[in-house]
């Protein structure tokens, strides 16, 4: 049985890709493999008690200053 916490991640994480892919005008399935590939994804998990705590747009430009940071070009 998955937990609470478990839920909660999972549930803004796909709302966090969602949020991501429109604000730069891609499909989710590419926002996904973008924020997988230039390591948004890890940065989410491992600092998840803090980006929840922010709001979208500022998570969004965190994510997207991360991806750049490991070579992403989506600005």
């Amino acid at each position: 049985m998955m937990s609470r916490e478990d839920k909660n991640i999972i549930g803004f994480t796909i709302a966090l890709i969602s949020e991501f892919s429109k604000f730069f005008g891609v499909c989710p399935r590419q926002a996904y493999a973008y924020l997988k590939r230039f390591k948004g994804l890890d940065h989410l998990r491992n600092h998840y008690a803090v980006l929840h705590t922010q709001s979208f747009p500022d998570t969004v430009e965190t994510l997207a200053q991360v991806c750049a940071n490991h070579g992403g070009a989506l600005r």
